[in-house]
C-alpha cells in the first residue's frame, strides 16, 4: 500500500537577536489536539503550492509577516501521529529574517515570544524534544527524521544529517 502522508509546514521564527523564537500556544479550541501545547507555526499544504510558498503562507495568516529569510532545517515523517489512521510529514523551517507585527494570539492561540534556553519548560509534544535542538543548531546540515507515534506517544526516532 503506498505511503500517504498529510504533507505540512512547521516553522521556528526567530528574534531579531536570535534569542527568542515565536511560538504558538494551542489554547482556544479544546477539541483540538494539539490544545494545551506549544508549537511552531505552520499547517497544511495546499495542493497547487510549493513547500516554501506554503510555509510562507502559513506565517502570513497565523503571525502577520512576511518572510525575507527561512532555511529549511529538515524533514520529519511521523506515522501514527494525531488522528487515528494519519500519518504525517512536515518540512520544518527556521526563519531569520522577516517584517511585520505578529499579533498577540490568532483563531488557534496565543502567539508568545520564548526565550530559547526556556524552550524545553514549555507543555511541547514529547517528540519535539528530539528534533527542536536540530533546528537551532549551527550545522548548516539539514536533517531528515521519522518518529513514529502511538497513543499520541511517540516510540521511536533516527535522523541522518546530509
Amino acid at each position: 500500500m503506498p505511503y500517504t502522508p498529510i504533507v505540512a509546514t512547521l516553522g521556528y521564527v526567530m528574534s531579531a537577536d536570535a534569542q527568542s523564537v515565536l511560538m504558538l500556544h494551542r489554547n482556544t479550541r479544546p477539541d483540538d489536539i494539539h490544545y494545551g501545547k506549544y508549537n511552531g507555526l505552520g499547517g497544511k499544504l495546499d495542493s497547487h503550492e510549493d513547500i516554501a510558498s506554503g510555509m510562507q503562507r502559513e506565517l502570513s495568516e497565523e503571525a502577520h509577516i512576511e518572510v525575507l529569510q527561512m532555511t529549511m532545517r529538515g524533514t520529519i515523517n511521523w506515522p501514527g501521529f494525531g488522528k487515528p489512521g494519519d500519518n504525517w510529514m512536515a518540512f520544518i523551517f527556521r526563519i531569520d529574517r522577516w517584517q511585520g507585527t505578529p499579533p498577540s494570539h490568532n483563531p488557534e492561540g496565543s502567539l508568545e515570544w520564548v526565550a530559547l534556553d526556556r524552550l524545553y519548560d514549555l507543555n511541547l509534544w514529547p517528540g519535539d524534544r528530539h528534533f527542536l535542538p536540530l533546528v537551532f543548531q549551527q550545522d548548516s546540515r539539514q536533517f531528515f527524521g521519522v518518529m513514529p507515534y502511538e497513543d499520541n506517544q511517540p516510540v521511536g526516532w533516527s535522523y541522518v544529517l546530509l
